[in-house]
């Protein structure tokens, strides 16, 4: 393995890491905003990498995705705990929402913020600026995945999860309760929807606004 694959093995962990972890914090923190103190409470609103990585989602899919070779590297981190009840009751179902979506407002936000220094680094003249340049493209492109990625509306996704909060606000029972029942089979039709064409719906838009924003 050469200095060129270190550096950018060191960046993309990195920029996943900043990604994954903020996305849960902002959860917590909305949460916590609205009356919950859970995520708090278990120490969970901290940037330290030690409480909120998983085995799975943190270490071995990233790292199985980089080396062998797949165009694109994604994860996860251990789910912030909330309660969801005391958001809904202190703050009604816009509340609710914004906890679902907090996390993907942060991962846009940050790919848009990276996006915009980045072009400060567009000829870099030093190890040190390649660097930074290197984990700035990194980190819009984790980003602008996982914002897209969490917004279909597949539990347990972020996406699902407001789509749900919001037709038990306006009572639409039926349509809640048929999210309820495909709950335990999200991951299995998420990874359906991966392994086929209909991936293009998550990987187009990503390229497209990685490329907007660069």
């Amino acid at each position: 393995m050469n200095e060129t694959e270190i550096i950018k093995i060191i960046t993309i962990i990195t920029a996943l890491m900043i990604a994954i972890i903020g996305h849960e914090i902002m959860h917590g923190l909305v949460a916590y905003k609205y009356g919950d103190s859970t995520a708090k409470n278990r120490g969970r609103l901290k940037m330290n990498p030690l409480v909120h990585i998983d085995p799975v989602g943190s270490i071995l899919v990233p790292g199985m995705l980089f080396f062998s070779g797949a165009p694109f590297i994604f994860g996860w981190a251990k789910p912030v705990p909330i309660n969801i009840s005391t958001v809904m009751r202190d703050g009604g179902t816009n509340a609710a929402v914004a906890v679902s979506l907090a996390g993907i407002t942060y991962n846009f936000v940050l790919a848009a913020f990276c996006a915009a220094i980045l072009q400060l680094f567009s000829n870099p003249t030093s190890a040190t600026e390649v660097f930074i340049a290197l984990f700035l493209y990194q980190s819009v492109v984790i980003n602008v995945l996982l914002g897209v990625f969490n917004l279909w509306p597949i539990p347990p996704l972020d996406g699902a999860n407001a789509i749900r909060y919001i037709a038990q606000g306006l009572k639409w029972r039926k349509f809640a309760i048929f999210y309820d029942k495909i709950y335990p089979y999200g991951m299995l039709i998420l990874v359906a929807v991966l392994f086929t064409p209909l991936s293009k719906m998550i990987f187009e838009p990503v390229q497209w606004i990685v490329k907007w924003l660069l």
